[in-house]
């Protein structure tokens, strides 16, 4: 019996909801304890089902993982194993993150290809080059991909996109190389700098994280260490929709407002009013939002994570947005599912142009990934009626206590069980 979500529309969403650590950090964080003998603990983690996932990861290669809310401690023992090839790792994508890890630690790896949200084709190739420039051989052989290496040796790197994935397989690969690795064209996301911040606590020498250039000098070894993980700024991008979604005034805590400058931007042409602290911001809005074209990009650019959350109030502002998908091509699926709701949207390639509709209308609609099954929620919530959002387990898998949080600011919305599109009768 699968779960989902019934969301009645027409409320107005007005309080202060804490984000707890980024779902884009703490697995990449989890993976990278894999390089130090010992105890790695990492602080405000988020209750996710992924981060249990990774957890089982960790403990099939020998770790030993104790998760206690938001505290997690990994016991990495003095010899891993190389082999992550087993139904855990094909469950999410972010476990091909103990790919660098184990080539550094065990001179060879062997990772099942990973799994995780339908948004289009996340190829392993740039991770493959990068650690070839290391000087290990890659291969994809029966559904894992293998690396071996006699030495990894430091190298220049230059990515062909700034691949998020790809820079943390290679800085974690190269932090026990022999000589210095320049990264160019690394991705610039926060999570990349919350990962080399642990990395350099346990004793990596790694500049320029945050750049477009990241220089990595190897180390003999390493040390575990204790770290509190980044806060996450796409859920906090998710709270600050729904607060000018629904015409409603929400303050969010525990997130540093420079790491969501043009998603906050964006949401100020809309007309929303907003203020930023130190920890968090306020998003207040009074009125039907107005239209605003939007451009995914990687960091600093709009997150592709935040596109639903973008279609979404597109599909009720006033007037016509066009939004551009750079990142994920098939992205886009979700439209599919906002169209049941009564948006008027038209997708042409990696372009979706949307003209406002003053309502939308409830009827039963489908999670395909962890954002749009939030954006659809989202859209639930100014829907006339009771929408019913299916496959909500998706939306577990990176929001934590999202219907409690929800509830809290005044939504009515309840979390049922039930039969998913795709389960038999």
């Amino acid at each position: 019996m699968k779960e989902r979500f019934l969301v009645s529309g027409g409320t107005r969403l007005e309080g202060v909801v804490k984000v707890d650590g980024a779902k884009n950090s703490v697995l990449k964080l989890m993976a990278a304890s894999l390089l130090a003998e010992g105890t790695t603990t990492l602080h405000n983690c988020p209750e996710i089902l992924d981060v249990p996932l990774m957890g089982q990861v960790l403990e099939g290669l020998g770790c030993e993982v104790d998760i206690n809310g938001a505290t997690v401690r990994i016991t990495t023992p003095a010899t891993v194993s190389p082999n992550a090839d087993f139904e855990a790792v094909r469950q999410f994508r972010a476990s091909v993150a103990v790919l660098g890890p184990l080539v550094a630690r065990c001179n060879e790896a062997r990772v099942a290809l990973p799994g995780g949200d339908a948004i289009g084709s996340r190829p392993l190739d740039m991770h493959q080059t990068g650690l070839e420039k290391l000087g290990a051989t890659t291969r994809i052989e029966h559904g894992a991909v293998v690396a071996e290496a006699k030495e990894l040796r430091g190298a220049a790197i230059k990515l062909d996109f700034p691949s998020v994935g790809a820079t943390e397989n290679i800085v974690t690969a190269s932090v026990l190389a022999n000589g210095t690795t320049v990264l160019d064209n690394a991705a610039r996301e926060p999570e990349i700098v919350d990962l080399c911040d642990m990395l350099n606590a346990m004793g990596a020498r790694i500049d320029g994280a945050g750049t477009s250039t990241i220089t990595i000098e190897g180390v003999d070894s390493l040390r575990p260490a204790e770290h509190t993980v980044v806060g996450d700024r796409i859920v906090a991008g998710t709270w600050a929709y729904a607060a000018a979604i629904t015409q409603g005034d929400i303050t969010v805590t525990g997130i540093a407002p420079r790491h969501l400058h043009l998603a906050l931007s964006k949401l100020k042409l809309a007309g929303a009013n907003v203020e930023t602290y130190d920890n968090g911001f306020r998003v207040r809005m009074d009125q039907r939002p107005k239209a605003v074209d939007y451009q995914t990009l990687p960091f600093p650019g709009f997150p592709t994570d935040l596109q639903p959350m973008a279609i979404a109030i597109s599909a009720i502002a006033e007037g016509v947005s066009v939004i551009t998908e750079n990142v994920f091509e098939a992205r886009f699926r979700f439209v599919d599912e906002m169209l049941r709701l009564g948006a008027d949207a038209n997708v042409d390639g990696h372009h979706v142009v949307i003209r406002g509709v003053d309502k939308m209308s409830s009827t039963d609609v489908w999670s395909s990934d962890i954002r749009a099954g939030a954006g659809l929620v989202l859209a639930g919530l100014v829907a006339e009626g009771e929408t019913v959002v299916h496959d909500v387990y998706h939306i577990d898998r990176g929001y934590p206590a999202f219907v409690e949080q929800l509830t809290d600011l005044g939504a009515n919305i309840q979390r049922v069980g039930g039969r998913g599109r795709h389960a038999a009768d």
